[in-house]
């Protein structure tokens, strides 16, 4: 499977953006779908996660309230819309594929696109 992310760019800090990652390839089995990111010099970290069914979802602390992860299948699309900005949101994100796996690391998430970048000035 590919995956393909896009919708990253500069706002300021308070604006809005919507990650998208359209998946490709073999897409006929259920999957969870996550979003990571990475700052410069740090790991990668998790971001948010939703079921293959969309029921379910999780999120890091630091994005609750502001992040919303969504995915319509039909379009083999996940979304990521993120509200208030804050500078701290800089990184590229990744969006990541699981067969199986519902949590948090992202050593277990066995698909990755190529990551969109975020820039948020203060």
């Amino acid at each position: 499977v590919q995956l393909q992310a896009s919708g990253g760019g500069l706002v300021q800090a308070g604006g809005s953006l919507r990650l998208s990652c359209v998946a490709s390839g073999r897409t006929s089995s259920s999957y969870v779908m996550g979003w990571f990111r990475q700052a410069p010099g740090k790991e990668r970290d998790f971001v948010s996660a939703i079921s293959w069914g969309g029921t379910s979802t999780l999120y890091a602390d630091s994005v609750k309230g502001r992040f919303t992860i969504s995915r319509d299948n039909a379009k083999n699309t996940v979304y990521l819309q993120m509200n208030s900005l804050k500078p701290e949101d800089t990184a590229v994100y990744y969006c990541a594929r699981s067969s199986s796996y519902w949590g948090t690391n992202p050593s277990r998430f066995g698909s990755w696109g190529q990551g969109t970048q975020v820039t948020v000035s203060s």
